[in-house]
């Protein structure tokens, strides 16, 4: 009993010399280091801890948000706006300091999922293999409903049987090589992007 006051006293001690008010009343400068602690005067930021500091650009919204990205050991352990950036000047919004959360989700994808028509399990495939099969596949029904001409003659060169729709964070040169590509090679009608929608 005896050594559980003892503990006790020593907490409470404790506490009131980490408390900031006893101290101020006492005389101490309440803007200077008043509002300290034994904790918070150990405390340090774990970006100190980082080897490897990045740039990245946000890839929610065609703004371009610049980042910086903290990495110790190969492994990241913190993002932030990069303050450097004209373009959000080291802001970010909720969805771009949301970045580090969704990076190092462990329910995030980092491999491709397949599943067969009227399968019933998905399949991990390659990279490769993936993008040869949408290649494949386009190509295939391009080919298949691809429209010369009208019955009345007129000339039309499209397929009405495959859609682009691009994302908010492509730039107008990628925009423009999208519609050269699957309007004037690939004959698609359909053309959109997100940001316009």
């Amino acid at each position: 009993m005896k050594q559980l006051r003892r503990r006790f006293a020593e907490r409470a001690a404790g506490f009131v010399r980490d408390w900031s008010l006893p101290r101020q009343i006492a005389g101490e400068d309440p803007y200077a280091k008043a509002a300290e602690s034994s904790l918070s005067r150990n405390l340090r930021p774990r970006l100190a801890e980082a080897d490897k500091v990045g740039t990245i650009i946000c890839p929610y919204c065609a703004v371009g948000c610049a980042q910086l990205a903290y990495a110790k050991n190969g492994r990241l352990i913190h993002v932030e706006g990069d303050p450097r950036s004209p373009v959000n000047q080291g802001t970010l919004c909720p969805k771009g300091s949301a970045t580090f959360g969704w990076l190092t989700s462990e329910k995030r994808l980092d491999h491709v999922l397949y599943r067969a028509p009227y399968a019933e399990h998905w399949e991990r495939r390659p990279l490769a293999w993936a993008m040869e099969r949408i290649a494949q596949l386009v190509k295939q029904t391009r080919d298949d409903t691809f429209v010369d001409r009208l019955p009345d003659g007129t000339a039309v060169n499209h397929t009405l049987a495959l859609a682009s729709l691009g994302g908010a964070t492509l730039d107008n040169e990628e925009n423009y090589l999208i519609k050269k590509l699957f309007g004037g090679a690939l004959g698609m009608v359909w053309i959109e992007n997100q940001a316009r929608v």
